[in-house]
């Protein structure tokens, strides 16, 4: 792709203002904001990958993946203000995924521990636990304050805060869940995903890179249930007291 095909492929983004002013939305400072960041932050991410892959050091990979768990950690915990230590919840949960499926993967002989694919991997598995435990924030939040007497009526009844709330994390839990196994779903047939396109643009041959597609989809598959479990049930403590007793919400 020349400089000027992707320079004219802003076109889209321009039609995208066009409709956000003509609809009245308000979205056309965001729409720029987003644009103008994603070139930035791209172009300079461009650069840094293409040091660490030519340098190909162990410790200074596992530093990136942690700068990106924290990040990500951040940006999850803002879906959970009002639940204690979210952003240590988040961070706990969404590293948790990374090095069980990651660590999965290495074992399996299926990729080796070198940047070039260890990070790109890793930023899937990141981004897909940090939405994951983003849900799943909202959704407990939610379950806890329109089912506060549900809870409270097991409370009284001698249930632990566990037992009391058990039916409002499965259900955050599933919440946080699905819109990953309802993409793996359609796989093939509604959408061709990123990596698979990617590698086919690369000149990979379709057999070899739906092997990397499939390993990909069962490897978010795992990261996102073992994040939404860690959160889970870690995060509904925060909604009882030392006491055992709901707090207000």
């Amino acid at each position: 792709m020349s400089n000027l095909s992707l320079i004219l492929t802003f076109s889209l983004v321009l039609l995208s203002l066009a409709l956000s002013y003509k609809e009245k939305l308000g979205l056309e400072k965001d729409m720029l904001i987003a644009s103008t960041r994603a070139v930035i932050q791209l172009t300079i991410i461009g650069f840094i990958l293409h040091f660490v892959f030519a340098l190909d050091n162990s410790l200074i990979t596992t530093i990136i993946l942690l700068i990106m768990v924290y990040n990500a950690s951040t940006v999850a915990a803002k879906r959970g203000e009002g639940i204690e230590q979210a952003t240590l919840i988040s961070f706990a949960a969404i590293l948790s995924g990374l090095v069980i499926t990651l660590g999965g993967l290495i074992g399996f002989q299926a990729i080796p521990y070198e940047p070039s694919q260890v990070i790109p991997i890793s930023g899937m598995v990141v981004g897909n636990s940090m939405v994951a435990t983003s849900l799943l924030f909202k959704s407990l939040l939610t379950n806890f304050q329109n089912k506060k007497e549900e809870v409270e009526v097991k409370l009284c009844l001698g249930a632990p805060p566990k037992e009391a709330s058990i039916n409002l994390i499965r259900d955050s839990i599933k919440t946080a869940m699905l819109p990953t196994f309802d993409s793996m779903k359609t796989l093939g047939i509604v959408q061709l995903p990123g990596m698979m396109t990617g590698l086919i643009l690369a000149g990979i041959a379709p057999e070899s890179a739906i092997k990397y597609q499939i390993m990909v989809a069962f490897m978010l598959a795992g990261a996102v249930s073992v994040s939404s479990f860690v959160a889970s049930y870690w995060a509904y403590r925060s909604f009882f007291n030392k006491l055992a007793q709901l707090k207000e919400i």
